[in-house]
């Protein structure tokens, strides 16, 4: 069931429209730096494993400031991170190997989502290794149920999700975290021209 769902876009134009609202609160926020207006400067990403999709959603929501030029990048539900493949699909595939390996056959991920199995071992390491260790779950995990184990992810988050709007309300307060967890984007990152004189 979940395998199919990657296979089809309105998944997708759910989780874009996600990065919209994540956007518009960024932006409705002003620049961090020095509260100056934030106009768009999203850029185009390459993401695989999807079904087809317009040009549209493979763009990652990006702010630049009016006055001083600095980036805001707001937290996103449909990229993870710098990964090349979709976020949902990293997430439930992995999952998917958890719990239930002989739904996500090497062939079967190959075929439908054009992914290899070196790739989701990569994966699989990731979820094991690095993310429990990272800020971004040490700072969602005091919303979760202690049943939740850091050996048992990804899969464990599908466990405390009984609803379509909980699974809403728990990927916006996720992408919420990894965007404060990141901290404030580096002083040195600037969109061009020089910050104007005051």
């Amino acid at each position: 069931m979940y395998l199919g769902s990657l296979a089809r876009a309105p998944l997708f134009f759910l989780l874009a429209r996600i990065d919209a609202c994540l956007c518009s609160e960024v932006r409705g926020a002003g620049c961090r730096f020095c509260a100056g207006p934030l106009h768009d400067a999203h850029y185009p990403r390459k993401p695989r494993g999807g079904p087809p999709l317009p040009d549209s959603l493979a763009i990652r929501r990006s702010l630049c400031c009016g006055h001083c030029r600095r980036r805001s990048t707001p937290p996103s539900v449909l990229f993870l991170g710098r990964k090349v493949y979709w976020g949902a699909v990293i997430v439930l595939v992995a999952a998917l190997r958890q719990r239930r390996p002989g739904s996500a056959s090497a062939s079967l991920l190959r075929r439908t989502l054009g992914v290899s199995w070196k790739t989701v071992r990569r994966w699989m390491d990731w979820w094991a290794e690095v993310f429990p260790a990272s800020r971004t779950w040490r700072a969602f995990r005091g919303r979760l149920p202690a049943t939740v184990r850091d050996d048992d992810l990804p899969a464990a988050l599908f466990d405390v999700v009984a609803s379509a709007p909980q699974l809403l309300a728990v990927l916006g307060a996720w992408a919420r975290t990894e965007h404060a967890a990141r901290g404030p984007t580096p002083l040195t990152q600037k969109m061009g021209r020089s910050q104007p004189p005051r």
